[in-house]
């Protein structure tokens, strides 16, 4: 009895040892892509001047940030406003209250579209992560001119649209 148990546990083992012997395997090779787009986000702070008491000349500043993709080129440009780029204005109904909006605090060169003598600021972008923000300062001027002077009290806006493209 012993010879008939011992028989078939050895022909299993054989059999067992003879199918991973003829096991075949087969590969196949594929390509992981992604292409990075130039991309751009841009944020706004706003500019308040405080109270003008038409006596003084006022200055502020406010903020333009822009993130681009890394090695994308890119300018920054600010429309007129409820005015032109030679004269801002802010309006409280019909009154106007005049102002405008520089590149530099030098107050030289009027921060536009880059038409009519203005400018505009650019740079490259470093990267879309939070850290890599480049912050451009808006220098606005309210002139204590005599439109200004003569205009009447109360709360005057203006809203400008900043532009990046890239």
């Amino acid at each position: 009895m012993r010879k008939y148990a011992i028989a078939p546990l050895a022909a299993g083992v054989l059999l067992a040892l003879a199918g991973t012997a003829d096991a075949a395997t087969k590969t196949s090779n594929f390509t992981v892509n992604a292409t990075v787009a130039s991309n751009c986000v841009i944020s706004s702070t706003n500019l308040n001047f405080g109270n003008y008491d038409a006596t003084t000349a006022l200055t502020g500043s406010s903020s333009v940030v822009v993130r681009c993709s890394n090695g994308t080129i890119y300018t920054v440009s600010l429309s007129p406003g409820s005015g032109s780029y030679a004269t801002r204005t802010m309006k409280n109904g019909t009154n106007n209250l005049e102002y405008n909006l520089y590149t530099t605090n030098a107050l030289t060169t009027v921060w536009g579209d880059g038409t009519a003598s203005t400018g505009t600021r650019g740079g490259t972008g470093t990267g879309l992560s939070a850290a890599r923000d480049q912050t451009l300062t808006v220098f606005g001027s309210l002139p204590n001119s005599t439109a200004n002077q003569d205009a009447p009290a109360g709360a005057y806006t203006d809203t400008i649209t900043a532009t990046v493209t890239y």
